[in-house]
């Protein structure tokens, strides 16, 4: 069973909730996603004992390369690149890393790997407890989420 606890009002006790339904399940995993302030390990006192970075994966446009097609533009549904006639421009804080402007391009464009955050994990006798602190406006919880199941 999933269950996610998301989007509201700060301080209407979403992490409480989460917390007790997590201390309440006989094993259960959770994930404190809170962008700007996770703060479930203040309520679960846990004994941090994993720490891991999170790597996504941005379009870094090699320019030797590029013909400027535009494929990798066209198949951006998030309007992270953005083509001319000169040069294909990256927004990476619009790109969600699923690596599909690599695929499309003919000319084999490379991504690069830049790091956003640390993802901090214990192991308590009753739940899981895995945060890290991300940055606003930065598409990460799809990358903290994978991680998190390797821990």
């Amino acid at each position: 069973m999933i269950v996610t606890i998301a989007s509201g009002k700060g301080g209407t006790g979403k992490t409480s909730i989460a917390v007790n339904m997590a201390l309440s399940l006989e094993s259960a995993q959770l994930l404190d996603c809170d962008i700007e302030e996770p703060n479930a390990h203040l309520l679960l006192h846990p004994k941090l004992n994993r720490t891991q970075p999170v790597y996504t994966t941005i379009p870094k446009i090699q320019e030797q390369q590029c013909d400027h097609c535009g494929e990798c533009a066209k198949f951006c549904h998030f309007n992270a690149l953005f083509a001319t006639k000169e040069k294909i421009l990256t927004f990476p804080e619009l790109c969600h890393s699923c690596g599909g402007c690599a695929i499309v391009c003919p000319k084999e464009s490379q991504a690069d790997h830049k790091g956003f955050f640390v993802v901090e994990a214990d192991s308590p006798a009753t739940a899981t407890n895995f945060f890290g602190p991300m940055t606003v406006q930065v598409r990460e919880v799809v990358p903290f989420s994978e991680v998190a199941k390797t821990l």
